[in-house]
């Protein structure tokens, strides 16, 4: 169980909760500011003043005043009505991670919500009780509202639940559970479906698969090098101190490490004719480096958007006030996940080129043509590298900019919406094409590398393809290509091969 401090919760922890699935709770401290926080809405919804989505309507009918009476009904039809999402499940690292986003928020004591409701959603991760989300619906606007009321329906009982995986009935998920549905006070659920934790969780997961995949580049880049015998001139650290971006300069340094001692640099190291390589061998720092550096700027971004208060209205404990404003408009969200776009196409696309250079018989440096020790007979990764094309292409659609596409919505009262869901929700399937791509890399260049025998590439590349080879043999003659390709992309995503080139970058 990990305690959550909100305000100061960091990427690691949010991390540890992806990956691991591990629950979370609030620490204890955050009950007082919470508590007062609930009980001032409670004031406002038995006043008379109209107190936007205490007492009033939402939206367009914020005019509507709510008799105090009806403030229970009014909460759960907001969550009905807004349980609108379509598509497909949301999987259930990213719906932990969103709840447990929620759980920071609420947790700040500015959304007056009671430690009750709170409760519920710790308990929920707890025993793996887990909304059925579904992924569209969201225009990243007044909050990420369909996915989240999913969310809020389930604690009160309707709509689905999956309990270790299996799909069933909300209400039947918390009764297994042990749990009781709860009953919303005032605001309540406006506290709950307002917010960026849908769209702020699919980014974060975003970032983080991204993370390992740039962390893998570099171990692939180095091989790929070492495939085509390519110069290593380049990653001196004169170069990059000269030019001074971290990520150019922190890419440069692990290639050098993950090089260091190969024979096959060495072999050639004196007498190579050629005066440069192309681009995709020569400035693969620069390339990848500069991806680093934009995933540290969407890091940055989302670990502050992952401990704000994003809903509406808020609850000022200070000045005792009670205020609209539109901390819900998830516009940072939305341009930390175009970042995220931007940087995993680029990755993907210096990394086909290595891919292209190794196969082409003109370009690969005295490598067997498409990489078969029996060309024409045989047609080696001639295929592989055009699905590589394939997916660099749709990354490449894929990494067009969300936020800039906004579009009036609730009849105009929100007339201008970040798209940030979308943003968010496309960085998986990029991080999956990307994976593909640098499986098809890492088998290239282990067969290219292995064609230099008996010159030896260095011990940390060599482990490497030790452990590529546990799984994959050296390709012969012509084989079944696309069970190879689906290991070797699941090697990439799972960070075994990072670890094997004993590669880690922080952002």
């Amino acid at each position: 169980m990990i305690t959550l401090i909100p305000g100061n919760v960091t990427r690691d922890t949010l991390c540890r909760i992806y990956r691991d699935g591990t629950a979370a709770s609030l620490d204890a401290s955050a009950r007082p500011r919470i508590a007062q926080a609930s009980d001032l809405v409670a004031k406002a919804a038995a006043g008379n003043v109209a107190v936007y989505g205490v007492n009033t309507g939402f939206g367009k009918l914020a005019s509507v005043k709510i008799a105090p009476e009806d403030t229970e009904t009014l909460q759960r039809n907001l969550i009905l009505s807004h349980c609108c999402g379509v598509g497909e499940p949301l999987d259930d690292s990213k719906v932990r991670l969103m709840m447990v986003l929620k759980l920071i928020s609420l947790g700040r004591g500015a959304s007056g919500v009671r430690w009750e409701t709170i409760a519920l959603i710790e308990a929920m991760l707890a025993k793996n009780v887990l909304p059925v989300i579904p992924e569209q619906g969201s225009v990243g606007a007044s909050g990420d509202l369909a996915p989240l009321a999913h969310m809020a329906a389930a604690m009160i009982g309707e709509g689905e639940a999956r309990v270790d995986g299996v799909r069933m009935s909300a209400a039947s998920a918390l009764a297994q559970a042990g749990l009781i549905p709860i009953i919303l006070g005032p605001k309540e659920g406006l506290g709950l479906i307002n917010g960026t934790q849908f769209s702020t969780a699919c980014a974060l997961a975003g970032l983080f698969d991204a993370q390992r995949l740039v962390e893998t580049c570099a171990v692939t880049a180095a091989l790929s090098t070492d495939a085509i015998m390519g110069s290593t001139a380049p990653l001196l650290a004169e170069i990059h101190t000269l030019r001074g971006h971290a990520g150019q300069i922190d890419m440069a340094a692990a290639m050098r490490q993950i090089m260091d001692g190969s024979e096959i640099r060495e072999s050639h190291r004196e007498g190579d004719t050629r005066v440069q390589d192309p681009y995709c061998i020569r400035c693969q720092p620069q390339v990848s480096g500069a991806a680093l550096d934009v995933l540290r700027t969407a890091a940055r971004t989302l670990e502050i958007e992952a401990n704000a208060v994003t809903d509406n209205p808020l609850v000022l404990l200070e000045s005792g006030q009670i205020v609209s404003g539109g901390n819900f408009h998830a516009e940072y969200t939305g341009f930390a996940a175009d970042q995220i776009a931007l940087a995993v196409s680029e990755i993907g696309a210096i990394a086909q080129r290595r891919i292209a250079l190794m196969v082409d018989p003109a370009l690969s440096f005295d490598l067997p043509p498409f990489l078969t020790p029996d060309p024409g007979l045989n047609s080696g990764f001639m295929i592989a590298e055009v699905t590589s094309a394939a997916l660099m292409s749709e990354n490449k659609h894929l990494a067009n900019p969300c936020v800039t596409d906004s579009t009036p919505t609730s009849a105009n009262q929100e007339d201008h919406v970040s798209m940030a869901a979308h943003g968010a929700l496309r960085l998986a399937k990029m991080n999956a094409n990307l994976s593909v791509i640098l499986g098809i890399e890492l088998l290239c260049a282990a067969q290219g590398v292995e064609a230099r025998g008996p010159l030896k590439t260095s011990e940390t590349l060599q482990a490497v393809v030790a452990r590529l080879r546990q799984d994959i043999a050296t390709l012969g003659n012509d084989r079944y290509l696309a069970p190879d390709i689906s290991v070797a992309a699941g090697l990439i995503k799972s960070g075994v091969i990072s670890t094997a080139g004993k590669t880690a970058f922080a952002l």
